[in-house]
């Protein structure tokens, strides 16, 4: 009877997932119908979960790698009872649903991250893993293992062929993340036909290499195997889990089952019938699911909730018998440093010397160390170059899992997913690379923008002044391309008080991430600047008329520039205000009365000043001005060559002014 309640409640999964995509007319049920037997058993009889709470700090986490099969993690909130109605499911991928198309972070409640881009769940799992076990390194303690649970990711075919999963899975296998358990939906099918077209590898045996515990399921619907699978992953205490689990595509719909037509299209009002005739599932109504199945799950629910029940109590006694860590606990989880931060006068100071902004960051991180505990992070093998290394913090390793000092590797796409899993597991990560390299972080750092995570990247050598390395190492259109995403936050400082400014706002920040872009050459420390700096803009020197004759705009080490060139223009009578511009982003969000007094509409003789692409200027250039940046991708020379070679020097950005006073009337 336990077993027909088994097979009948995976089937409610498949047929819910059907009817979710069948009533939408959009959407992908072969995963859903193909994996409904490995989410099933995970979820019911493995998987540590609370749906009366979920976000249960020692929850076991689960991540859907294949996003596009959201129908399946949709069906199984709803059945467990985390709050998703059938009416939800109705309305999937529908305006304003709580079911859109691909699985949301921080708008479907009980989805742990946001998914689709494949592999990208793959690499977000890692870096929860690595929470998981650095968590538990700092403050379990015999009889009291607060921190102890396990990170499960779902994905197929495609998330394997992915690189991200590659780069996230051999660190994963380095540092032997043993909580780490990857469950591979294959199904040998993509898009375009048979994976063999394209993807013919020895999966297993990549992973092995990678130092996963290999295991096969060779029936995708045999319960009873996939548990022990999941057990024995569990057991090893050594290695992450890697667990092929041999299904079949589009499972139970006769017309559509093993083919490539099931991946991402409704299988059609003919075939749901089929599939619920095949599933032996008698109710013809959508969306019914009968009260005996609901109860069963309930029944698998109240589980979680006794788990929970039972952390609780042992959380209460560990903090009773170590109150120190429970004090380092609570300074861990602490989100409210903002204002002790802002009036802390050592964050704030700094010495009068010319220094490059990467090396006054790395001045920042490990003033922030100590205020914030929950801070972890690293570069992409370059931590000697981005100044992102904390000193005495040690590193995270697969012997010791307390240290903070992460060492991606060459994985830049990778680390920022890893950065992406650690936020969302709830420490305060940073990434690092070089400004150029930046591209290889971009789509992960739009799943930071979309899930409006504190991630914070610190991108070095930020132009042309990297010099020698040439144009393939000097950044000039990714400044513009970090701008131009939604919810993402850019800060170029131009001086140490701006560099503590720009850290400030990523170390408070807690809808959105941050990126710092930052100098390898040194740069003068300026008179003026600021806290001010945490508007995004700002009047740095401003003209001794009530009424400037021109502006000069200009962000990071090209501000200095903008100061000596109205020094210039004011002996021969000029008078122009200097702005600088760390953050458009920031800037846009002040209040229109404050941007109007920075950048009066008046005053149309206006200069950009950066050595970066122009664009994204325009709006406060206006048709009227004039441009001082790059307008091709740079050279191989010493960087004070290249910036003369440019036009970025005093006397240019003066010759630019004067052609405005010309051309552009008052």
């Amino acid at each position: 009877m336990k077993q027909d309640m088994e097979i009948r409640s995976v089937s409610a999964i498949r047929v819910l997932a059907a009817d979710t995509v069948q009533k939408a007319n959009s959407g992908h049920p072969g995963l859903p119908l193909g994996a409904a037997a490995v989410a099933y058993e995970l979820f019911a009889h493995h998987m540590k979960h609370n749906p009366g709470n979920p976000v249960w700090e020692d929850r076991d986490r689960f991540i859907l790698s294949g996003g596009h099969g959201s129908a399946l993690e949709y069906a199984l909130l709803h059945l467990f009872g985390y709050g998703l109605t059938a009416e939800d499911l109705a309305h999937f991928r529908q305006l304003d649903s709580r079911t859109p198309g691909h699985p949301e972070y921080g708008h479907t409640v009980g989805v742990e991250a946001t998914t689709g881009p494949l592999g990208a769940g793959m690499g977000m799992a890692v870096g929860m893993a690595m929470a998981e076990a650095h968590l538990s390194a700092v403050f379990n303690r015999p009889e009291f293992p607060i921190v102890d649970h396990y990170t499960y990711v779902l994905g197929g075919d495609g998330c394997m062929m992915e690189g991200i999963s590659s780069e996230a899975f051999s660190l994963a296998g380095t540092l032997g993340l043993s909580k780490l358990i990857v469950l591979y939906d294959s199904n040998r099918i993509s898009i375009e036909g048979s994976t063999d077209i394209a993807f013919t590898e020895n999966v297993q045996q990549r992973m092995e290499a990678f130092g996963f515990q290999i295991l096969t399921v060779e029936d995708g619907n045999d319960l009873q195997t996939i548990g022990k699978a999941l057990e024995e992953a569990r057991a090893d205490q050594e290695r992450p889990s890697f667990i092929t689990i041999k299904t079949v595509i589009g499972y139970g719909c006769p017309n559509k089952q093993g083919q490539a037509c099931a991946h991402g299209e409704p299988l059609g009002e003919a075939n749901v019938a089929a599939l619920r005739e095949t599933l032996g599932w008698e109710w013809k109504e959508p969306f019914f699911v009968p009260e005996e199945i609901y109860e069963h799950y309930r029944k698998l629910s109240m589980q979680g909730t006794a788990a929970e029940d039972q952390w609780n109590r042992l959380f209460d006694a560990y903090g009773k018998a170590y109150p120190e860590l429970l004090q380092k606990w609570n300074a861990y989880h602490d989100r409210d440093i903002a204002q002790k931060l802002y009036e802390d006068e050592a964050f704030w100071s700094c010495e009068e010397k010319p220094q490059s902004t990467r090396n006054l960051s790395g001045i920042m991180i490990n003033r922030l160390k100590t205020v914030m505990p929950g801070l972890i992070g690293g570069s992409a093998d370059l931590s000697p170059s981005t100044k992102t290394y904390m000193s005495g913090e040690g590193d995270f390793s697969k012997t010791d899992y307390t240290g903070r000092n992460l060492h991606f590797g060459v994985r830049e796409l990778a680390m920022a997913a890893i950065g992406n899993g650690l936020a969302l597991h709830g420490l305060r990560p940073f990434v690092s690379t070089f400004f150029v390299f930046s591209d290889y972080t971009k789509p992960m750092a739009r799943l930071s923008a979309l899930m409006g995570l504190p991630v914070t990247y610190v991108f070095t050598h930020d132009s042309i002044g990297v010099g020698e390395d040439g144009p393939t190492h000097e950044p000039v259109e990714q400044l513009a391309m970090l701008r131009a995403m939604p919810n993402f936050n850019v800060f170029r400082p131009a001086d140490a008080r701006e560099t503590a400014a720009a850290w400030y706002y990523a170390a408070t920040a807690t809808s959105a991430p941050t990126a710092l872009v930052l100098s390898r050459q040194e740069l003068l420390q300026l008179a003026g600047s600021g806290k001010e700096a945490l508007k995004g803009g700002y009047v740095l020197k401003d003209a001794e008329k009530s009424i400037p004759d021109a502006i000069l705009m200009a962000s990071g080490s090209e501000v200095s520039l903008a100061l000596e060139a109205a020094e210039l223009l004011q002996k021969e009578g000029i008078d122009v205000r200097v702005v600088s511009m760390p953050s458009m982003d920031v800037f846009e969000q002040q209040r229109a009365e404050y941007r109007e007094e920075v950048l009066p509409k008046s005053v149309r003789r206006r200069v950009a000043i950066e050595a970066l692409s122009g664009f994204g200027w325009g709006k406060y250039v206006g048709l009227d001005g004039a441009y001082v940046t790059m307008p091709g991708f740079g050279a191989s020379a010493p960087a004070e060559l290249l910036f003369q070679k440019f036009g970025f020097t005093a006397q240019n950005v003066a010759e630019t002014v004067k052609t405005l006073m010309i051309s552009v009337g008052d």
